[in-house]
């Protein structure tokens, strides 16, 4: 069944949904840009849902020239198809790295000078203040939940520094949300965005202030996780199960409009330095950074200990690292070939994450945090 709820982006949400994207464009749009990634690009699925726009009459672009983190001229490139196909709307299929790349179109669609003139938080930025494209977003992974989001990461070309770009309009105004899209998914990639998922769930919950409707959209998104992310991990086709993860991979973007914290600090180190996928980075982290956390609200944990039945927050931190077991996360991060580096700690001690956390973060402390990860 499908159903449809706003929160405030209209979502469709339910199994076979797609078919209901080409009805969404009908009478308002005939020229979508499809933003996608190159593998993806190819998938049988895709290739139908371009027929089907090209037989109720639209004329369809494809743009899919980007990596999993994307940079820049991904952007770029994807502006000058923009523009170039004359496109009058923006449709992103696909993952994290889709969903940022294709709201990053959208924002520089109309809007004057670089993207990252427009990066959040640069004391001279410009303002977005032109129109933006209509925009659907299709997630076909659980893990980011960018489809609901109101920012993009982008990565500068040279550097690899991680940048965010923060708009209201980036906010889709379309979300096709049909968990039949990740029936596909490999069993790694299921794992690591689930845990990305879960990682942002965790971290908006223990995010410093006040905010009791992200924390209690955390909260149940953590109970869908620990019901369903083993199970769509083990049987692929379990279509609840990758219901569940879609649905709390979106609620992990709504509540981590409250914050994240040091663990995405550290994911983004590893990502930026050593090309690590964001879901798996953040896997990597997860037991260290909420040990440390643990100090400072153990209150907060003996609640998580709860929403995934187990008696403590020490026993928390156990059901991570068996859960992580069970998705058979790598033992370490000396698995992916990383090492501690001056060039890690200068860019996890200056990323934005970790002062929204519940506990101060020094240097030292993420070397001994790495380390313990290693």
């Amino acid at each position: 069944m499908i159903t449809q709820f706003n929160f405030p982006t209209t979502v469709r949400f339910g199994s076979g949904a797609i078919a209901e994207l080409p009805a969404s464009l009908l009478d308002r749009f005939q020229r979508p840009l499809i933003v996608t990634d190159r593998v993806i690009a190819k998938l049988p699925f895709l290739v139908d849902t371009c027929a089907q726009l090209k037989e109720r009459g639209f004329s369809v672009e494809v743009y899919s020239d980007m990596g999993g983190n994307p940079v820049e001229s991904d952007v770029t490139g994807g502006v000058d198809a923009f523009k170039k196909y004359q496109a009058d709307c923006i449709v992103m299929i696909g993952g994290g790295a889709t969903m940022d790349v294709g709201k990053a179109i959208a924002l520089m669609a109309n809007h004057p000078g670089a993207l990252f003139d427009y990066e959040d938080g640069k004391p001279d930025a410009r303002p977005s203040n032109e129109a933006f494209p209509f925009m659907v977003a299709v997630p076909t992974t659980a893990g980011t939940g960018s489809e609901v989001g109101r920012s993009s990461v982008i990565s500068d070309n040279v550097s690899k520094a991680k940048k965010i770009i923060f708009s209201p309009k980036m906010l889709p105004d379309l979300v096709i949300a049909d968990p039949a899209l990740t029936l596909g998914l490999p069993p790694g990639v299921t794992a690591a965005t689930g845990i990305d998922a879960l990682t942002h769930l965790l971290e908006a919950y223990l995010a410093q202030g006040f905010h009791p409707m992200c924390d209690g959209i955390a909260l149940e998104g953590i109970r869908l996780v620990s019901k369903s992310l083993s199970k769509a991990f083990h049987n692929p086709s379990d279509i609840n199960a990758r219901q569940d993860m879609l649905a709390a991979s979106m609620m992990g973007a709504v509540a981590f409009q409250k914050g994240l914290g040091l663990n995405h600090s550290c994911a983004h180190a590893l990502s930026t330095v050593f090309d690590t996928h964001h879901g798996l980075a953040n896997a990597m982290m997860l037991e260290a950074c909420m040990s440390f956390n643990q100090t400072a609200v153990p209150e907060k944990f003996e609640t998580l200990a709860q929403v995934v039945s187990r008696a403590s927050g020490d026993d928390f931190i156990q059901w991570l690292k068996e859960l992580k077991d069970d998705l058979q996360i790598p033992a370490g991060l000396a698995k992916l070939d990383i090492q501690v580096n001056d060039r890690l700690l200068d860019v996890a001690e200056a990323d934005i994450c970790h002062p929204l956390g519940p506990r101060p973060v020094s240097r030292q402390d993420f070397k001994q945090l790495f380390e313990a990860s290693m």
